[in-house]
């Protein structure tokens, strides 16, 4: 089994499913060689229909250049309202070119700013806003610059239809199935700390996880922001850390303001406010990033073990299809779960091979019920390895969570063009195309974007 890059396995994820040396190369050479659409679930009324009943203006935005989070920032910013009151399903990267629904409640068309790196088109209204979710998936369409060994990327998708449990492929299209990792960005591409920070909070030490956000230094930043890092972590010293810390590390220096505002010494309360201090989605982040991380791992030990990912085995826990996903994408859903012992083996066999049915793994919360059998003696062991166990997600405000499922595989039917090596697909929400690229192109995590 092909071991990951070190960057990969740090967080959680420490094989490749394919053994063929990767084509090389590096993603987001360009913008516009790394397009992403949203494939969108989200009801709206006209856009004349009344504002008392449909209060939520929806628009679709495609941006360049622009972080999710940042762009709405800068929405708010021009039409004057708290930032909380825009809102989007799915959160898009900033070097890439990306189309995705936005809400904002009690705006008009008219209000909308004209912003460099933005098209808006007004789509309609609703009578809620746009929750993180409200989408199936999105559709990718990648460009490979500079790869070495092109021609490899035949013999990486055959590895990946057969990891897939896929008959062989034929001349019409590609198949393939590689492990629902979570990416590299959601623990952070070039410093992957979100997953600490999760862990500090799951374990109850709220000073331990505004420390792990504010130092951490990595080699990745400028050598100003590494000293600073460095300087907060060795010496506690709030205000000067204040002084060092760069403007553009906003969320840092909202956390330090927050210590420094406190009166006296800065107790597990004032180290929770200082974390609260971040926008509510990001503290989200924080606790599911350390749910990824231990997902990750379960998946990892799956792979080592030579469990088959395609379909369960006695203990596993499944979930079945969401009947309504667009044609051709399989979309687990995770609301409908049954528990796998000897007798329904085989019938969950057949249904994983429809794609009607996927084998899962937990991100772990208050409710999370664990397999059986050796898979559950896998979740355990990782849990047991990290200090942690459902309970300890009982947290309060944004931190809180309950916990869900994940499926453990992906599939997609893949296109490929060779010049310039160009990959198109498409994947359900959650789900990750850089786990899809880091099969082909077997590099620095960073070189993925």
């Amino acid at each position: 089994m092909r071991p990951a890059h070190p960057t990969e396995q740090a967080v959680g994820m420490e094989h490749y499913a394919s053994d063929a040396d990767g084509v090389g190369g590096q993603l987001r050479e360009d913008d516009e060689h790394f397009r992403v659409r949203e494939l969108e679930r989200f009801a709206t009324e006209p856009v004349d229909a009344p504002t008392d009943a449909y209060p939520h203006l929806v628009f679709r935005v495609t941006l360049s250049g622009w972080d999710t989070n940042d762009f709405a920032s800068r929405l708010s910013d021009a039409l004057g309202m708290s930032r909380e009151r825009v809102n989007w399903a799915g959160t898009k990267d900033k070097y890439a070119v990306t189309t995705q629904l936005f809400s904002v409640y009690g705006a008009d068309p008219e209000d909308l700013p004209d912003v460099d790196g933005a098209e808006v088109e007004v789509v309609g209204r609703a009578g809620r806003s746009l929750e993180f979710g409200d989408l199936a998936g999105n559709a990718f369409e990648l460009v490979v610059s500079d790869p070495d060994r092109p021609a490899n990327a035949a013999e990486i998708t055959d590895e990946l239809h057969a990891f897939g449990g896929l008959e062989s492929p034929d001349a019409a299209g590609v198949s393939i199935g590689v492990p629902n990792f979570f990416g590299q960005q959601r623990f952070g591409s070039r410093r992957p700390v979100t997953h600490k920070v999760g862990l500090e909070i799951a374990r109850g030490s709220w000073e331990g996880a505004v420390m792990a956000y504010l130092g951490n230094p990595t080699d990745e930043e400028p050598e100003g922001t590494q000293e600073a890092r460095a300087f907060v972590q060795e010496t506690r010293d709030w205000q000067e850390a204040l002084e060092r810390f760069p403007n553009r590390l906003r969320y840092e220096r909202s956390m330090l303001h927050g210590v420094v505002e406190c009166d006296g010494e800065p107790g597990p309360e004032e180290f929770r406010a200082a974390l609260e201090r971040v926008p509510s989605n990001l503290q989200r982040l924080f606790v599911h990033a350390a749910q990824s991380y231990a997902f990750n791992l379960m998946l990892s030990e799956r792979l080592e073990r030579g469990l088959p990912f395609d379909e369960p085995v006695e203990g596993d826990v499944v979930c079945f299809s969401d009947t309504d996903a667009p044609e051709g994408l399989e979309l687990p859903d995770t609301d409908r779960l049954q528990r796998v012992d000897e007798r329904r083996v085989r019938s969950v066999t057949r249904h994983c091979e429809r794609g009607r049915a996927f084998v899962t793994a937990p991100l772990v919360g208050t409710e999370t019920e664990l397999a059986d059998g050796e898979v559950g003696e896998i979740e355990r062991r990782v849990l047991d390895d990290l200090d942690l166990a459902p309970e300890d997600f009982d947290l309060p405000g944004e931190f809180h969570s309950t916990g869900t499922r994940r499926a453990i595989l992906v599939r997609t039917d893949l296109e490929s063009e060779t010049d310039p090596l160009t990959l198109s697909f498409a994947l359900p929400k959650g789900s990750y195309a850089t786990v899809v690229l880091r099969e082909y192109l077997k590099v620095d995590p960073v070189d993925l974007g």
